[in-house]
């Protein structure tokens, strides 16, 4: 068993189980819980859930839920980086105590997901549709992001309201980022345009990055600051527009969820 099967198991047994005792004292939410349960997997269990959330007066549940289906069944790694990502929830957020609240009422995770299955689509070339689930997203949890984006695992979008990631955004393993946080371009420019968070990266609330920088590894944008140049590794920015103030007060600022400010140590 490689160690992403091994993640995988783990995270669907935690749901399952979750699933199975699942007592909302709402029968129509209790026995759409229930029946999760019995699906055979992390990957097919994502796409009747999400489905269910897509559903309009355009595309009906079954249609999205075979496309989601298919998609899953073709590609494997969309379940093991849920999983990453449902796992970062549970480490980072004190609000989760365990996994199938995430999974069933995060709409940071959610969108993440529905983002995942639009990116296959844009990839695949079917551009409409995935404009089509951005769009739907977009609608239904207020998290606008680019199904060309490239996005990694291990991620957290924290209450994710207002979130909007660009076209030629890309963000690596490991990143959290709460609300209102937009990585988009500085104009109308085209071409690689937006910006690129590295591994690690610690994004607060409101924070808003502009143009094609770089946000090294480690690095903390603090909440509501606006930055308009690349920040080196493992420092921290604040402010309109952004200064750097310090080297971050933790090694992984992304994981341990630390947003205060360091004591400056920048001449």
């Amino acid at each position: 068993m490689t160690q992403s099967q091994n993640t995988q198991d783990i995270v669907w047994s935690s749901l399952q189980g979750a699933a199975t005792g699942f007592a909302a004292h709402a029968k129509p939410l209790d026995d759409f819980v229930a029946s999760l349960a019995a699906l055979g997997g992390l990957g097919e269990a994502l796409a009747v859930f999400l489905s269910s959330q897509m559903a309009g007066v355009i595309l009906d549940k079954d249609t999205w839920r075979q496309t989601m289906l298919d998609i899953h069944a073709r590609h494997p790694e969309l379940a093991e980086a849920a999983a990453h990502d449902l796992l970062a929830v549970v480490q980072r957020d004190p609000a989760a105590e365990e996994m199938l609240r995430p999974f069933l009422f995060f709409k940071g995770f959610q969108a993440i997901q529905l983002y995942r299955i639009a990116h296959v689509l844009w990839e695949e070339g079917n551009r409409d549709l995935a404009s089509f689930l951005q769009y739907r997203t977009s609608v239904a949890f207020g998290v606008d992001i680019h199904p060309a984006a490239i996005i990694g695992h291990g991620l957290m979008f924290d209450h994710a309201t207002g979130i909007v990631i660009g076209e030629t955004a890309i963000i690596e393993d490991d990143v959290s980022m709460l609300h209102g946080v937009t990585l988009g371009g500085t104009g109308k420019e085209r071409g690689d345009r937006h910006p690129k968070l590295r591994r690690g990266v610690m994004i607060g609330a409101n924070a808003t990055i502009l143009g094609n920088i770089e946000i090294g590894a480690g690095a903390v944008v603090a909440a509501g600051s606006m930055v308009l140049k690349s920040v080196p590794p493992h420092m921290t920015v604040a402010g309109v527009p952004a200064q750097l103030v310090g080297k971050t007060r933790s090694e992984e600022p992304s994981c341990d969820m630390d947003q205060t400010l360091p004591e400056s140590d920048v001449g």
